[in-house]
């Protein structure tokens, strides 16, 4: 299990035994492996857990041929509709990010790096990346503003993941 320390946040948790009150405005959750939380930012449920997938593979932590939890399992897991893990799954295999082996399981494709990539790229530029600019517009930024920050981030972020 790991843990997240907020700091002055307010922390909605489905069960209390899964906060923790450090001192007044600190909390401790835990956190179990395979949870995620769930956006209420007009994006389907199944395509929010097919995003959750995608950034296990991209994180390396799904490699390819890996054996992906069963639809009860990771419904179990993320706590929805084990029809709702069928319908990403659906989703993913037309992708052809994972596929399945009949009385086996489901699979992470020998591609799935790839097509992960392209997938979320494309939603990236198509849906996230115009709000990002819409922001940048009422604020007055540049691209040149973000410049310096970026490289920061891709160089803190390279030597996390070394």
């Amino acid at each position: 299990m790991g843990s997240v320390i907020l700091d002055h946040y307010m922390v909605q948790a489905k069960r209390e035994r899964d906060i923790k009150r450090l001192s007044p405005g600190k909390f401790i959750i835990q956190l179990q492996t395979g949870t995620m939380e769930f956006h209420n930012n007009g994006q389907a449920i199944y395509l929010q857990i097919a995003d959750y997938i995608c950034e296990k593979i991209l994180l390396k932590e799904w490699k390819p041929e890996d054996k992906v939890p069963s639809v009860r399992e990771l419904a179990m897991q993320l706590e929805v509709n084990p029809n709702t893990v069928m319908r990403t799954y659906d989703f993913l295999k037309q992708q052809e990010i994972i596929n399945d082996k009949r009385g086996i399981g489901y699979f992470v494709t020998p591609q799935a790096f790839k097509t992960a990539v392209a997938y979320r790229k494309t939603e990236f530029l198509e849906k996230e990346l115009p709000a990002v600019f819409r922001t940048m517009n009422m604020l007055g930024l540049e691209t040149e503003d973000l410049t310096i920050r970026f490289e920061k981030f891709k160089k803190q972020y390279s030597a996390y993941n070394n």
